[in-house]
């Protein structure tokens, strides 16, 4: 078995305001069904190793966590190396319940945003409110930054998290570098 190999092989850029670095590989699987059904909330919780978010929301510890998708997906994170187990003991215990559940880790790319000023990086690229008494911790956000579907959760105050699809990784990435320029600060959260 050869060993995974991220979109953008790791790359990571300090020059600007804020640090743009591709993560991972990252474990993620997609389950879809019924999202109150009570074995699927228990199958999940075991494979997620957190506690069920609520909608809009996402929980992580470590490579951990679950992040609510819509209102009949979930986002299981976990090690790469674990996928495979995890993904089997999760079938099997929905074998029996209408869910479908995917290991989708090679079609996606993860980053981490870093900086204290990581809700202004955000803010120009997405239309989201990044005010602090809007996105909360533990908030989870499914967006377009620019023209490219994505995720994003901020796991820590100064830490941004954001995935999207394997294919559109390097615009991704150079978006956010471009973003995060010095001499483009906004500085409107920081004030």
């Amino acid at each position: 078995m050869s060993d995974p190999v991220t979109a953008l092989k790791g790359a990571k850029n300090t020059d600007g305001f804020a640090s743009v670095t591709e993560i991972g590989p990252l474990g993620m699987i997609t389950l879809r069904g019924d999202l109150s059904a009570k074995p699927l909330i228990k199958a999940a919780v075991a494979a997620s190793g957190v506690t069920m978010p609520e909608q809009g929301h996402c929980a992580t510890e470590g490579e951990q966590g679950m992040a609510w998708m819509s209102p009949d997906e979930l986002l299981i994170m976990c090690p790469y190396a674990e996928v495979g187990d995890r993904l089997s003991e999760l079938q099997g215990k929905l074998a029996k319940h209408h869910a479908l559940a995917v290991n989708v880790s090679d079609a996606r790319a993860v980053f981490r945003l870093r900086s204290t000023q990581v809700r202004d990086v955000i803010a120009k690229l997405a239309p989201v409110d990044m005010h602090p008494d809007v996105f909360t911790s533990g908030t989870f956000r499914r967006t377009r930054f620019a023209q490219i579907p994505a995720a994003f959760w901020l796991p820590e105050p100064d830490v941004a998290q954001i995935i999207c699809f394997r294919s559109v990784a390097r615009y991704m990435y150079d978006l956010l570098n471009i973003a995060a320029q010095e001499g483009s600060e906004v500085n409107h959260f920081s004030r």
